[in-house]
Protein backbone atom coordinates (compact mmCIF):
# COMPACT_ATOMS: atom_id res chain seq x y z
CA UNK A 1 0.00 0.00 0.00
CA UNK A 2 1.45 3.39 -1.00
CA UNK A 3 2.07 6.09 1.60
CA UNK A 4 -0.72 8.26 0.14
CA UNK A 5 -3.26 5.43 0.16
CA UNK A 6 -2.23 4.39 3.67
CA UNK A 7 -2.80 7.94 4.88
CA UNK A 8 -6.22 8.03 3.23
CA UNK A 9 -7.27 4.75 4.84
CA UNK A 10 -6.07 5.97 8.24
CA UNK A 11 -7.82 9.34 7.79
CA UNK A 12 -11.22 7.94 6.85
CA UNK A 13 -11.01 5.32 9.60
CA UNK A 14 -10.12 7.87 12.25
CA UNK A 15 -12.88 10.19 11.07
CA UNK A 16 -15.47 7.40 11.18
CA UNK A 17 -14.32 6.59 14.69
CA UNK A 18 -14.74 10.25 15.71
CA UNK A 19 -18.30 10.27 14.35
CA UNK A 20 -19.08 7.01 16.16
CA UNK A 21 -17.73 8.41 19.42
CA UNK A 22 -19.67 11.63 18.91
CA UNK A 23 -22.88 9.63 18.44
CA UNK A 24 -22.06 7.68 21.63
CA UNK A 25 -22.13 4.30 19.88
CA UNK A 26 -19.93 1.31 20.65
CA UNK A 27 -18.23 -0.59 17.84
CA UNK A 28 -20.60 -3.47 18.51
CA UNK A 29 -23.69 -1.23 18.24
CA UNK A 30 -22.55 0.38 14.97
CA UNK A 31 -21.44 -2.93 13.48
CA UNK A 32 -24.82 -4.44 14.28
CA UNK A 33 -26.71 -1.52 12.73
CA UNK A 34 -24.55 -1.52 9.59
CA UNK A 35 -24.58 -5.34 9.30
CA UNK A 36 -20.79 -5.70 9.36
CA UNK A 37 -18.54 -7.62 11.73
CA UNK A 38 -17.04 -5.83 14.71
CA UNK A 39 -13.63 -7.08 13.56
CA UNK A 40 -14.04 -5.49 10.13
CA UNK A 41 -15.22 -2.20 11.64
CA UNK A 42 -12.24 -2.22 13.99
CA UNK A 43 -9.89 -2.77 11.05
CA UNK A 44 -11.49 0.17 9.20
CA UNK A 45 -11.20 2.52 12.18
CA UNK A 46 -7.57 1.63 12.82
CA UNK A 47 -6.57 1.91 9.17
CA UNK A 48 -5.82 -1.81 8.71
CA UNK A 49 -8.59 -2.18 6.12
CA UNK A 50 -9.62 0.17 3.32
CA UNK A 51 -13.41 0.66 3.22
CA UNK A 52 -15.20 0.76 -0.13
CA UNK A 53 -17.30 3.84 -0.99
CA UNK A 54 -20.47 1.86 -0.26
CA UNK A 55 -19.14 0.82 3.14
CA UNK A 56 -18.25 4.43 4.00
CA UNK A 57 -21.75 5.56 3.05
CA UNK A 58 -23.38 2.66 4.90
CA UNK A 59 -21.56 3.52 8.11
CA UNK A 60 -22.14 7.24 7.61
CA UNK A 61 -25.88 6.67 7.15
CA UNK A 62 -26.10 4.73 10.41
CA UNK A 63 -24.14 7.50 12.11
CA UNK A 64 -26.49 10.15 10.66
CA UNK A 65 -23.58 12.03 9.12
CA UNK A 66 -24.77 15.06 7.11
CA UNK A 67 -24.36 14.82 3.33
CA UNK A 68 -21.58 17.41 3.19
CA UNK A 69 -19.58 15.44 5.76
CA UNK A 70 -20.27 12.20 3.88
CA UNK A 71 -18.62 13.79 0.85
CA UNK A 72 -15.60 14.67 3.00
CA UNK A 73 -15.43 11.10 4.28
CA UNK A 74 -15.37 9.81 0.72
CA UNK A 75 -12.64 12.28 -0.23
CA UNK A 76 -10.56 11.33 2.78
CA UNK A 77 -10.89 7.71 1.68
CA UNK A 78 -9.66 8.55 -1.82
CA UNK A 79 -13.06 8.47 -3.55
CA UNK A 80 -15.15 10.99 -5.45
CA UNK A 81 -17.93 12.84 -3.57
CA UNK A 82 -21.39 11.33 -3.96
CA UNK A 83 -23.71 14.30 -3.35
CA UNK A 84 -23.88 17.39 -5.53
CA UNK A 85 -24.67 20.91 -4.37
CA UNK A 86 -26.81 22.90 -6.80
CA UNK A 87 -28.01 26.49 -6.61
CA UNK A 88 -31.67 26.86 -5.66
CA UNK A 89 -32.30 28.59 -9.00
CA UNK A 90 -30.67 25.79 -11.04
CA UNK A 91 -32.64 24.08 -13.78
CA UNK A 92 -32.32 20.67 -12.07
CA UNK A 93 -33.95 21.91 -8.86
CA UNK A 94 -36.63 24.01 -10.58
CA UNK A 95 -39.48 21.45 -10.24
CA UNK A 96 -38.74 20.87 -6.55
CA UNK A 97 -38.40 24.57 -5.77
CA UNK A 98 -41.66 25.27 -7.62
CA UNK A 99 -43.40 22.63 -5.52
CA UNK A 100 -42.03 24.12 -2.33
CA UNK A 101 -43.19 27.56 -3.47
CA UNK A 102 -46.70 26.16 -3.94
CA UNK A 103 -46.65 24.88 -0.37
CA UNK A 104 -45.65 28.33 0.89
CA UNK A 105 -48.45 30.03 -1.06
CA UNK A 106 -50.99 27.39 -0.02
CA UNK A 107 -50.29 28.21 3.63
CA UNK A 108 -51.48 31.82 3.14
CA UNK A 109 -52.84 33.74 5.04
CA UNK A 110 -50.55 32.33 7.73
CA UNK A 111 -46.75 32.77 7.72
CA UNK A 112 -44.57 30.12 6.07
CA UNK A 113 -40.84 30.14 5.34
CA UNK A 114 -38.38 27.94 3.48
CA UNK A 115 -35.12 27.89 5.45
CA UNK A 116 -31.67 26.44 4.85
CA UNK A 117 -29.74 24.47 7.48
CA UNK A 118 -28.40 27.71 9.00
CA UNK A 119 -31.92 29.16 9.39
CA UNK A 120 -31.42 31.61 6.51
CA UNK A 121 -34.57 32.43 4.54
CA UNK A 122 -34.58 30.93 1.04
CA UNK A 123 -38.21 31.83 0.28
CA UNK A 124 -41.33 32.93 2.15
CA UNK A 125 -44.95 33.82 1.56
CA UNK A 126 -46.47 37.32 1.84
CA UNK A 127 -47.72 36.79 5.39
CA UNK A 128 -44.11 36.71 6.58
CA UNK A 129 -43.61 40.30 5.36
CA UNK A 130 -46.43 41.36 7.66
CA UNK A 131 -44.94 39.51 10.62
CA UNK A 132 -41.47 41.01 10.01
CA UNK A 133 -42.68 44.59 9.54
CA UNK A 134 -40.89 47.15 11.70
CA UNK A 135 -37.61 45.24 11.92
CA UNK A 136 -34.36 47.07 11.20
CA UNK A 137 -33.64 47.09 7.44
CA UNK A 138 -30.12 45.70 7.92
CA UNK A 139 -31.56 42.56 9.53
CA UNK A 140 -33.83 42.01 6.53
CA UNK A 141 -30.97 42.06 4.01
CA UNK A 142 -29.92 38.70 2.53
CA UNK A 143 -29.01 36.37 4.03
CA UNK A 144 -31.99 36.97 6.33
CA UNK A 145 -31.48 34.76 9.36
CA UNK A 146 -34.65 34.09 11.36
CA UNK A 147 -32.87 33.23 14.61
CA UNK A 148 -30.91 36.47 14.49
CA UNK A 149 -34.09 38.35 13.56
CA UNK A 150 -36.01 36.82 16.47
CA UNK A 151 -33.34 37.36 19.13
CA UNK A 152 -31.97 40.77 18.13
CA UNK A 153 -33.26 43.92 19.85
CA UNK A 154 -33.55 45.54 16.42
CA UNK A 155 -35.69 42.69 15.19
CA UNK A 156 -38.65 40.83 16.65
CA UNK A 157 -37.33 40.55 20.21
CA UNK A 158 -39.08 43.65 21.65
CA UNK A 159 -42.43 42.39 20.28
CA UNK A 160 -42.14 38.82 21.57
CA UNK A 161 -44.11 38.75 24.83
CA UNK A 162 -42.74 35.38 25.97
CA UNK A 163 -39.19 36.19 24.86
CA UNK A 164 -37.41 34.18 27.59
CA UNK A 165 -39.26 31.01 26.72
CA UNK A 166 -39.14 31.47 22.94
CA UNK A 167 -35.46 32.45 22.86
CA UNK A 168 -34.60 29.44 25.01
CA UNK A 169 -36.50 27.25 22.54
CA UNK A 170 -34.60 28.68 19.56
CA UNK A 171 -31.22 28.42 21.28
CA UNK A 172 -31.96 24.83 22.25
CA UNK A 173 -32.74 24.00 18.60
CA UNK A 174 -29.58 25.77 17.48
CA UNK A 175 -27.43 24.01 20.08
CA UNK A 176 -28.82 20.62 19.06
CA UNK A 177 -27.94 21.37 15.44
CA UNK A 178 -24.40 22.38 16.46
CA UNK A 179 -24.03 19.04 18.23
CA UNK A 180 -25.56 17.08 15.35
CA UNK A 181 -23.13 18.60 12.82
CA UNK A 182 -20.15 18.23 15.17
CA UNK A 183 -19.57 21.96 15.31
CA UNK A 184 -20.65 23.63 12.06
CA UNK A 185 -18.68 26.96 12.20
CA UNK A 186 -21.57 29.15 11.01
CA UNK A 187 -23.96 27.60 13.54
CA UNK A 188 -21.40 27.92 16.33
CA UNK A 189 -20.90 31.60 15.51
CA UNK A 190 -24.65 32.22 15.51
CA UNK A 191 -25.02 30.41 18.83
CA UNK A 192 -22.16 32.39 20.38
CA UNK A 193 -23.82 35.68 19.39
CA UNK A 194 -26.87 35.11 21.57
CA UNK A 195 -26.18 32.29 24.03
CA UNK A 196 -24.31 33.84 26.93
CA UNK A 197 -23.08 31.67 29.82
CA UNK A 198 -26.29 32.27 31.77
CA UNK A 199 -28.82 32.21 28.94
CA UNK A 200 -32.38 31.22 29.77
CA UNK A 201 -33.20 27.53 29.57
CA UNK A 202 -36.51 26.21 28.31
CA UNK A 203 -39.02 26.43 31.12
CA UNK A 204 -41.24 23.50 32.01
CA UNK A 205 -44.62 23.10 30.25
CA UNK A 206 -47.32 25.47 31.52
CA UNK A 207 -50.29 23.33 30.53
CA UNK A 208 -50.62 24.52 26.93
CA UNK A 209 -50.57 21.68 24.37
CA UNK A 210 -47.73 23.32 22.36
CA UNK A 211 -45.11 26.01 22.87
CA UNK A 212 -46.41 29.19 21.23
CA UNK A 213 -44.79 32.31 19.87
CA UNK A 214 -46.58 35.20 21.58
CA UNK A 215 -45.96 38.35 19.56
CA UNK A 216 -47.62 41.72 19.03
CA UNK A 217 -48.60 43.01 15.60
CA UNK A 218 -49.90 46.59 15.44
CA UNK A 219 -50.64 46.43 19.19
CA UNK A 220 -52.61 43.18 18.74
CA UNK A 221 -51.45 40.12 20.63
CA UNK A 222 -50.92 37.03 18.47
CA UNK A 223 -50.27 33.43 19.48
CA UNK A 224 -48.74 31.08 16.89
CA UNK A 225 -47.30 27.58 16.95
CA UNK A 226 -44.85 26.25 14.37
CA UNK A 227 -44.48 23.05 12.37
CA UNK A 228 -41.20 22.12 10.64
CA UNK A 229 -40.88 19.62 7.78
CA UNK A 230 -38.03 18.40 5.58
CA UNK A 231 -37.61 16.61 2.25
CA UNK A 232 -37.04 13.03 3.36
CA UNK A 233 -35.84 11.75 -0.03
CA UNK A 234 -33.32 14.52 -0.77
CA UNK A 235 -30.16 13.40 -2.60
CA UNK A 236 -28.71 16.89 -3.10
CA UNK A 237 -26.73 18.94 -0.57
CA UNK A 238 -28.90 22.01 -1.05
CA UNK A 239 -32.22 20.19 -0.77
CA UNK A 240 -31.01 18.15 2.20
CA UNK A 241 -30.48 21.37 4.15
CA UNK A 242 -33.89 22.89 3.42
CA UNK A 243 -36.88 22.77 5.73
CA UNK A 244 -40.30 24.39 5.78
CA UNK A 245 -41.28 26.34 8.87
CA UNK A 246 -45.01 27.02 8.94
CA UNK A 247 -46.93 28.94 11.59
CA UNK A 248 -50.55 28.37 12.57
CA UNK A 249 -52.85 30.36 14.89
CA UNK A 250 -53.12 29.09 18.45
CA UNK A 251 -56.33 31.02 19.15
CA UNK A 252 -59.30 32.55 17.33
CA UNK A 253 -58.06 36.13 17.65
CA UNK A 254 -54.83 35.30 15.83
CA UNK A 255 -56.74 33.46 13.12
CA UNK A 256 -59.03 36.44 12.58
CA UNK A 257 -56.13 38.89 12.34
CA UNK A 258 -54.45 36.93 9.56
CA UNK A 259 -57.75 36.21 7.82
CA UNK A 260 -58.37 39.98 7.68
CA UNK A 261 -54.91 40.62 6.22
CA UNK A 262 -55.47 38.29 3.28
Amino acid sequence: MSVTLANQVADVGAELRRWRTHRALSQLALASRADVSTRHLSFIETGRSRPTPDMILRLAEELQVPFAEQNRLLLSGGYAPRYESRATDSEQLAPVMAGLRQLLDAHTPFPALLLDDHWNVVDANEAVDTLFSGCAPELLEPPLNVIRLALDDRGLAPRIRNFDTWSAHLLHQLHQRVLFTRGDPMLEQLYAEYAGPGHQRISRPTGDPVLTLEITLNSTELRLFSIASRIESAADLTLDGLHLETFLPADDQTRQVFDNLS
